[in-house]
């Protein structure tokens, strides 16, 4: 019988792979200054991109921009569809190699990823398949890794996702560019699997984006200071309720170095306080 890492044939569905260059650029960031220095402890220490696509940009731009913060790490880009690894092999080097595989996340010698990124790979999945591969890939895990899983629009505008840790789910960032942000419900187009269905009366991510527009619509008089600003605003008066954190206080609120992520346009939250209804994510 072939092993949970090794099986016969890679486990998954073969998505669409559309990709752009920069398209993860607000992901990465963040990955980078919440994991970093976790993959700077960690010896050998891999990132896995699965799912990269029908070309390998997100995989080469998630390389440098790691190693900006962990000098020593190594990226694998795992596909499912054959030809889009083959196309990806001109483009291994030193610290970065492709192979086929989906969520068995097949690495040589037994080595366990410190990162896995799934950027839009769960979008064409039903919602109560969210658990299984959840559950799947925080397996994978090495110890003290994280898995990062959500969604972007086409040139990675807004984008939203969840960071789960190998005991469960951590916290939801939702990610914008702000000037062409209209209002903060416009990013509920791009919640990941597990909650996009959720953003109804009743649930907590309804809830959270209803209070997040009428903060948004508070801080309108900071708007003469410009979009940054009035998100600023908009966030720190929305902290007063929701859990709020900064990307090195994954159990507590807003960290002092909150407001330098809020000024990029991003804002996270604890997984609980959004949390589905009546489905658990365990």
């Amino acid at each position: 019988m072939a092993s949970r890492t090794s099986p016969a044939r890679p486990v998954g569905a073969v998505t669409r792979g559309t990709t752009n260059p920069n398209r993860l650029r607000r992901m990465d960031r963040w990955i980078a200054a919440a994991h970093g220095p976790a993959l700077l402890r960690t010896p050998g220490a891999v990132a896995v991109d699965l799912g990269y696509g029908a070309a390998p940009w997100t995989a080469v731009e998630l390389l440098g921009r790691l190693r900006t913060a962990a000098p020593t790490v190594e990226v694998v880009g795992i596909e499912i569809e054959p030809v889009r690894v083959t196309g990806a092999k001109p483009y291994e080097r030193e610290g970065l190699t492709f192979r086929h595989g989906g969520f068995e996340v097949p690495l040589d010698g037994g080595r366990r990823p410190a990162l896995i990124r799934a950027a839009n790979v769960l979008r064409q999945y039903d919602e109560d398949q969210v658990a299984a591969v959840w559950e799947r890939l925080r397996d994978r895990l090495a110890p003290g890794g994280l898995l990062v899983e959500g969604t972007c629009d086409e040139i990675g505008r807004r984008h939203v996702w969840v960071a789960l840790g190998p005991e469960g789910p951590r916290t939801v960032t939702f990610a914008t560019r702000l000037g062409s942000l209209d209002r903060p419900s416009d990013l509920a187009e791009r919640l990941p699997k597990a909650l996009i269905h959720r953003n109804v009366p009743g649930e907590p991510v309804h809830a959270f984006l209803r209070d997040f527009d009428r903060a948004w619509a508070a801080a309108a008089p900071f708007a003469s200071l410009g979009a940054r600003q009035r998100w600023i605003r908009a966030v720190r008066d929305l902290s007063a309720d929701w859990p709020v954190t900064g990307p090195h206080s994954p159990t507590g609120h807003a960290a002092a170095d909150g407001e330098r992520r809020w000024r990029q346009g991003e804002v996270t939250v604890r997984w609980e306080a959004l949390a589905p209804r009546n489905i658990s994510y365990r």
